[in-house]
């Protein structure tokens, strides 16, 4: 556990939470706006400190749905909420027929909150949805729950949104983002999707290497035109090399973080072969 920083009750595969006193000491001491563009979990966005607005967004609807649905409403009704789900339902760590039943009901009508009661009892609390739209992640049998734990990871990151109109979510394809309204003193922060990556995200051709170059032309116009960035990615990944990255970061300032997903993947393959992440600034 990190101490002193707020902690998603979100679990995204690569989530940044434990690299926070890496990635935050990198950034600029007088950020005015900030933008998220690949917000995930929302673990870098709630912990940094700026002056104006936090700008949140992430290709995932149903999250960013959840993220609006707690800054909507009061904590206690929030929380309220997705009891009254898990009550209904009987979601624990071994009632699976509860959580089917859940999760098909979920999948006819999506409200912010039977979102975060199916999520918190699926599979190592991940994120996954079908072609189709519809959460097919299985039960976390004698795993997953809305313990006491997660329960105050909600609280504190439900009060950090909660009434709190410096929070600005949105649900776009990064390319879509228009941040013309951004100056010297704003901060563009990116997280994507990992090209070399086997998280459940990456699936199904997820993330392609077009994606990959077009977020770096991205950067390239930002830096253009003065503003500055942040990106986390991964040069290597058990074996893997991002090569299009590690040509591309040679414009820009490189920082090795030391940090391991070693115990992140389902899949055992390479598991000796170190990730390398790395944040790559250019200021």
């Amino acid at each position: 556990m990190v101490k002193g920083y707020i902690k998603s009750p979100l679990n995204y595969t690569g989530g940044k939470f434990k690299l926070l006193p890496q990635i935050l000491p990198l950034m600029p001491d007088d950020i005015e706006n900030f933008v998220d563009l690949f917000c995930g979990g929302c673990n870098v966005a709630v912990n940094v400190d700026v002056k104006g607005k936090k700008y949140c967004n992430d290709i995932e609807s149903h999250v960013i749905d959840f993220y609006k649905g707690l800054q909507e409403n009061e904590v206690e009704v929030s929380l309220h909420k997705v009891k009254e789900v898990i009550s209904k339902y009987n979601l624990n760590k071994e009632n699976r027929e509860g959580f089917l039943s859940c999760r098909e009901d979920y999948n006819k009508n999506k409200t912010w909150y039977m979102f975060y009661a199916v999520v918190s009892h699926a599979f190592n609390n991940q994120i996954r949805y079908n072609k189709n739209g519809e959460y097919n992640m299985p039960f976390g049998k004698n795993r997953s729950s809305f313990n006491p734990s997660l329960e105050k990871k909600f609280i504190e990151f439900a009060s950090e949104l909660s009434k709190n109109e410096d929070y600005i979510f949105s649900n776009l394809d990064f390319r879509e983002m228009d941040l013309s309204h951004l100056t010297e003193k704003d901060l563009v922060y990116c997280d994507p999707p990992y090209l070399v990556s086997t998280a459940a995200y990456n699936e199904g051709n997820g993330w392609t290497e077009q994606d990959e170059i077009d977020l770096y032309d991205y950067l390239d116009n930002l830096n253009d035109n003065g503003l500055k960035f942040i990106l986390s990615n991964v040069f290597e990944n058990k074996g893997v090399s991002n090569d299009i990255l590690k040509e591309w970061s040679k414009k820009y300032t490189v920082h090795y973080l030391n940090h391991s997903y070693a115990n992140c993947s389902y899949h055992g393959k390479n598991k000796d072969k170190p990730t390398v992440e790395v944040v790559i600034t250019n200021f």
